[in-house]
């Protein structure tokens, strides 16, 4: 072969070599493709969406990526889709963003609408699905994105590894405390109105202590006032307990000795405190008789004036005779119990000492008490009685 043959062969194999490159480049860049052009805007893409990512309906491959642009308000994903599928899909067709795995890179899923409309084709532009579901499916996916990240992948292995060696041939075990755990929830289920009331009542009942409780710390902070107190006169009550001791040992060797002459007094005693008892409606009408002769007493002797002395005035009549027995005798058949002469019917009574421990005191302590303390003594209200007295009481 001459030189300009070889030169000419030469040249031949560089133009076969640089049209196989073109042809090479050509068919990557998709030149020879027919495919359909559609743009996808979304507001926000991320780094995992990149060109050649898969187009999917249904798991089905309909196309790929062909280019990512971002703009103002986002970007625009051009979407290569096959012409023979195109014709399938609705013109309102929406689109989401998925990634294949946890760590995988994105593709795009065309969602098909409940009410599809027209067809889709070539120069259409699809909106991002802006449905609640995708919008809580891309912030789960976006909150689990940083954690994942943050998750140290051979830790994650170890981590992985051990449960799988403390799962390995414990099944059977693993399965019948599932069953057992059923049975104790299928239990607990009939329960479960009562449980909520009782939390229902805790609630109140918690409510009902944080409205008394500037009460409580109030009453707490008088306590300590109270204890202080106390304490420093620690002295004073052991002397006190001291004398009272001591006074007791007194006490209890003079009822000792005296008991026999206690208990004839208490007996003696007994017909004149019954008469006592008796007459005690008369003692009010008694004082206040008093009470309303001292005025007249104290102006009978002058008091106020410049004559003290006895100032009476005093009427002489005719005399009635001699004493004749029988008719002048005194006589003691006075009956009807007690009166109040000049002063008013005296009002009978039970010769009590007041509303103090009486019977009515003792009934309001024990309605007070019971729903706290249930049944409650008689004597309740000897103990109770003192601190509830002069109270007032606020209905909320």
């Amino acid at each position: 072969m001459s030189r300009f043959g070889t030169q000419l062969a030469g040249v031949a194999f560089l133009g076969v070599l640089v049209l196989l490159g073109y042809l090479a480049v050509a068919i990557y860049d998709k030149d020879f493709d027919d495919s359909e052009l559609v743009t996808l805007r979304a507001d926000r893409v991320g780094n995992q969406l990149a060109p050649t990512a898969e187009v999917k309906v249904k798991g089905v491959p309909f196309g790929e990526v062909r280019a990512v642009r971002s703009t103002r308000t986002g970007a625009e994903i051009v979407l290569a889709l096959d012409p023979a599928k195109i014709g399938t899909l609705p013109g309102n067709v929406s689109a989401r963003l998925l990634p294949k795995t946890v760590f995988g890179e994105r593709y795009v899923n065309l969602v098909l609408p409940d009410r599809p409309q027209g067809k889709l084709g070539a120069g259409y532009v699809i909106a991002q699905d802006r449905s609640s579901n995708a919008i809580e499916l891309e912030r789960v996916l976006g909150d689990l994105l940083p954690l994942l990240r943050a998750v140290q992948p051979q830790k994650l292995n170890s981590s992985l590894g051990a449960i799988s060696q403390a799962l390995d041939n414990r099944g059977q075990p693993i399965g019948d405390s599932i069953v057992k755990l059923q049975d104790l929830l299928a239990q607990v289920n009939p329960l479960m109105p009562q449980f909520k009331a009782d939390i229902t009542g805790l609630a109140n009942a918690a409510d009902v202590y944080t409205g008394a409780a500037p009460d409580i710390l109030q009453a707490l902070t008088d306590l300590s006032t109270t204890a202080k107190t106390i304490v420093d006169t620690r002295a004073d009550l052991d002397n006190l307990y001291t004398s009272v001791t001591s006074a007791t040992g007194h006490l209890n060797d003079f009822l000792r000795k005296n008991k026999d002459n206690i208990i004839g007094v208490s007996v003696e005693s007994r017909p004149s405190l019954e008469l006592l008892s008796q007459y005690s409606p008369e003692f009010p009408c008694l004082f206040d008789a008093v009470n309303r002769l001292k005025p007249l007493m104290e102006k009978a002797l002058g008091k106020g004036t410049n004559e003290p002395g006895l100032h009476v005035t005093l009427t002489v009549q005719d005399p009635r005779g001699k004493y004749v027995p029988g008719r002048d005798t005194p006589r003691f058949d006075a009956t009807g119990g007690p009166k109040c002469y000049g002063g008013g019917a005296a009002a009978p009574g039970d010769g009590d000492l007041g509303p103090a421990n009486s019977r009515a005191e003792r009934q309001l302590v024990a309605e007070i008490l019971k729903p706290a303390l249930g049944d409650v003594p008689d004597w309740s209200s000897v103990l109770i009685g003192p601190a509830l007295r002069g109270t007032e009481v606020t209905v909320r």
